[in-house]
């Protein structure tokens, strides 16, 4: 199982939200290249970064870290966060990041996932950020009303391979992954599944990587000291594949 721990980038800081509300954010890390170093040197060999200014307004303001992780860090960076069209996508791989994920635009515009599915293929992935099963968007500040399984089908039909899905309930929660509906879905679709949110200890990760996921993205349980993420790579496995 890949891990992905996390930085999540408002305002130039790595911060971190309680169940993704903005007026929660808080500090966590002073440098988010130095943080990122510091995953690498555990053993990890991927990051999961968001642009929260992107993600809520469309208007990404980070990519200079982006770009400095990409290319100090030792780490491939998977990153989403604001990405709505064919040039935001050609934004974002200029930075250096190895893997984009779409999240609003998904819902409002398939036909730009299935073309860019269609030009990057594995480079895409799609998030899919629920709430109580219910897809939303904007920075999760809007529901969409769609049900996340039959979502997560129309994606699939449409070539995606890779979803990253989001139980917001349990985001920053350190109450434990929503176990139950990462199992739907991985019962429901072939994509790869990478898990995000509630993660609250090397426990949580074990299990996570005996329902076979593909990956499991790791927050604030790094940042409190709740997961040991040398521990947690070398019982994941292989990090290098990707």
């Amino acid at each position: 199982m890949i891990l992905f721990p996390a930085i999540d980038l408002k305002d130039g800081k790595a911060v971190r939200l309680y169940k993704g509300d903005f007026a929660t954010a808080h500090q966590v890390a002073d440098d988010p290249l130095a943080t990122a170093r510091a995953f690498c040197e555990a053993g990890a060999r991927h990051i999961h970064m968001v642009d929260l200014d992107g993600a809520r307004s469309g208007a990404r303001r980070n990519g200079g870290i982006v770009k400095a992780v990409a290319e100090q860090s030792g780490l491939k960076v998977e990153m989403g966060g604001g990405i709505r069209s064919m040039a935001d996508l050609e934004e974002v791989f200029a930075l250096g990041v190895w893997r984009a994920v779409i999240g609003s635009a998904a819902v409002s515009d398939p036909d730009f996932v299935a073309e860019a599915v269609k030009k990057y293929g594995a480079r895409v992935a799609v998030g899919i950020d629920a709430m109580d099963g219910v897809v939303k968007t904007a920075g999760w500040e809007q529901s969409s009303g769609l049900d996340y399984l039959d979502f997560a089908r129309s994606m699939e039909e449409l070539g995606v391979g890779t979803i990253v899905f989001t139980d917001i309930a349990t985001d920053g929660m350190l109450s434990g992954p929503s176990f139950d509906r990462l199992a739907r879905l991985k019962e429901t679709v072939g994509c790869r599944i990478v898990a995000s949110g509630g993660v609250s200890s090397n426990g949580d990760l074990e299990q996570l990587h005996k329902m076979g996921l593909y990956g499991a993205i790791i927050g604030k349980a790094y940042y409190a000291g709740a997961v040991d993420l040398p521990r947690a790579v070398r019982e994941a496995g292989d990090q290098n594949a990707g």
